[in-house]
């Protein structure tokens, strides 16, 4: 008995030695805090101090972001800092050097760095920073200076609100027990979660769990906008629509770490319009309140923020990210906000349609679709996602936006799965095969993705699926990795729409043209294929006459052409730089695409056809929001 009881003394002994240790190491391991203040909020500065402490004994190094998860550009954020210092635990000024524009690396700190600098921010988007003396608007890439090796540990973040403001707080941030203090598990949940500091309203709603012992989960509306109580009402009678539509798709919503989900609109006149998805809620910009951004933005809480290509997992603020399934990460998302439109009735089935043609349009008739691939066209993100290179480009020939070519390739897929099955196999089985796969494991941390996967795993969900590995690998070369396109008409033809040419009259091709000081000045490169391509006309060209009218403006050529047919050759007079120049043209229809339910153009709309329509487009919510 002694020596048992001398056994249990010594590993208490080394418990409590243990638990010291921790203890002491925690007190070590380096923290981050931030306090933002609004001192000068008319002329859009926000005060921001940054303090790290227990830092190993080398120099710290801190930058400014290039990039915002979600979007792929790179910008140059540290542009807006300004009046920067740098002092040590003792308010003692610091050792700094500017190894490159936006970095700064601080010598002789013994442990800890407190940064202060004013930050100038006048742009309401899913982007950048924002004040007024109305409101903040945080997108925290935007904001902080972070530091170098430092990605794991934990941040507070304080907010103090301007004195005598009637402003609030709405963030995915962790609340704490001080209604103006947050925290973040690491770095990338940080840089994840905006912030909106203003009188906004806000309304919140339960979603309950489709399957047996699930969990409900709560969903916030926040918005600082101009609209009636009746509009906001509305607004949110119709996100509640979505997330159930949306819920259906996958049978369940993810776990919010901080216990809910957060809708942040921006709506006023003199905002840009922008939608930016983020873990645990989305930032929604415009002139007004837009469902169709709540459609498209809320996907993404599972397509994206957990369901992740391998290129944009962990997200690289020093630069840009890169990834070749952007087609998926935005297009079928672009696919899903606009099917749950359809789906919730928000949307009418006549403009759904014409939504689809149009997309299908641009698609089918660009040239760049039969130059690059959907993958192609997805590594290009980083050039065109909000990009501020002003030197001229060639996309309107050589690009096709990955969202819209995205939206296409699971828009065929969706109708190809349902085609080969009878509508037991759809789109839906697949993106559930990913979430499960993909997107509910978890990370290691919050705001980690720990299985983010990659084309040959795309190839494999789809094969699972369908049940047939050679239709996943050859639809995966042909229409994915490679610029086939799938047969529309016939696959629309099953839910008994017509996808047919617009008729329209006779054309020179979609042209760019604003007026100028002889005529009409061509304002993009003409497109590859079209009447006035062939005829030699081309950007910055002045366009003076065609088939002998005058084009003083633009709506001329309309008129210029409405007396001619298809297949006319006209004659063109232009401008280029200085020097007339005389050229034929071969006139050609107008591009684009329309879809038409197959009742209106005299045909029969048959039961199989019906059933498929119904199958594809008709709500998969079992519990009905409340209006």
């Amino acid at each position: 008995m002694r020596a048992l009881t001398t056994s249990r003394l010594l590993l208490c002994a080394l418990s409590a030695l243990a638990a010291m240790a921790l203890s002491a190491s925690a007190e070590s391991s380096p923290t981050v805090a931030y306090r933002f203040s609004f001192p000068d909020a008319v002329h859009h500065v926000m005060q921001v101090e940054a303090t790290f402490e227990h830092l190993p004994p080398r120099p710290l190094e801190v930058q400014m972001s290039r990039s915002s998860p979600g979007r792929y550009a790179a910008f140059e954020f540290a542009s807006n800092v300004f009046e920067e210092k740098f002092t040590d635990g003792d308010k003692k000024p610091l050792q700094v050097s500017r190894p490159d524009p936006r970095s700064w690396t601080v010598a002789g700190h013994h442990g800890t760095v407190h940064v202060t600098y004013r930050l100038f921010g006048d742009k309401v988007d899913g982007t950048f920073f924002a004040i007024d003396t109305t409101h903040a608007h945080i997108n925290f890439p935007a904001t902080v200076m972070w530091a170098h090796g430092l990605d794991d540990s934990p941040v507070r973040i304080t907010f103090a609100l301007p004195p005598g403001s009637d402003w609030k707080i709405a963030t995915q941030l962790y609340p704490t027990t001080d209604a103006s203090t947050f925290t973040a598990p690491n770095l990338q949940y940080l840089m994840d979660s905006p912030a909106e500091l203003s009188h906004f309203a806000m309304s919140t709603f339960q979603v309950p769990a489709i399957a047996a012992g699930g969990k409900a989960q709560t969903i916030r509306v926040v918005a600082h906008s101009q609209a009636t109580d009746a509009e906001f009402n509305d607004y949110v009678a119709g996100a509640h629509k979505l997330v159930l539509e949306e819920q259906a798709v996958f049978g369940e919503l993810p776990d919010y770490e901080p216990g809910y989900y957060t809708f942040l609109a921006d709506a006023l006149p003199w905002d840009g319009g922008d939608g930016m998805e983020h873990r645990n809620s989305t930032v929604m910009t415009g002139h007004k309140l837009s469902l169709s951004t709540v459609a498209h933005e809320f996907f993404h809480n599972w397509n994206v923020e957990r369901i992740r290509p391998e290129g944009l997992e962990p997200f690289n603020f020093r630069d840009v990210n890169m990834s070749g399934e952007m087609f998926i990460a935005e297009g079928f998302t672009q696919y899903y906000g606009n099917l749950a439109m359809l789906r919730s009735g928000i949307t009418t089935q006549p403009d759904g349609m014409n939504g689809f043609a149009h997309d299908l349009s641009y698609v089918l008739d660009t040239p760049g679709s039969s130059y690059r691939s959907a993958m192609d066209m997805s590594r290009l993100a980083p050039f065109v996602d909000g990009s501020s290179d002003l030197f001229p480009t060639y996309w309107n020939n050589d690009f096709v936006s990955y969202y819209i070519y995205g939206e296409v390739i699971a828009l065929g897929l969706d109708l190809e799965l349902r085609a080969r099955s009878n509508s037991r196999i759809t789109l839906d089985d697949f993106m559930r095969a990913m979430w499960r796969s993909y997107g509910k494991p978890g990370g290691p941390a919050p705001g980690l993705v720990g299985h983010p996967y990659n084309i040959a795993d795309v190839q494999k969900q789809l094969a699972a699926v369908s049940g047939d590995p050679q239709f996943a690998a050859d639809f995966v070369h042909r229409y994915i990795e490679g610029t086939e396109k799938l047969n529309y008409a016939g696959l629309f033809l099953k839910a008994g729409f017509v996808l047919r040419r617009l008729s329209s009259p006779a054309s020179l091709g979609d042209i760019r043209l604003e007026k100028s000081e002889h005529g009409v000045r061509v304002t993009r490169s003409t497109m590859i294929g079209s009447p006035a391509y062939e005829a030699g006309l081309d950007l910055d060209d002045e366009l003076i006459s065609v088939a002998g009218t005058p084009i003083p403006t633009p709506d001329v050529l309309l008129k210029a052409l409405a007396s001619h047919q298809v297949g006319d050759k006209v004659e063109l007079v232009f401008l280029r730089r200085g020097q007339q120049v005389k050229a034929l043209a071969t006139l050609t229809t107008t591009p684009g695409f329309e879809l038409i339910p197959i009742e209106s153009t005299g045909g029969t709309l048959t039961a199989n056809q019906k059933q498929f329509r119904d199958a594809w487009l008709g709500s998969k919510v079992k519990i009905k929001a409340h209006s």
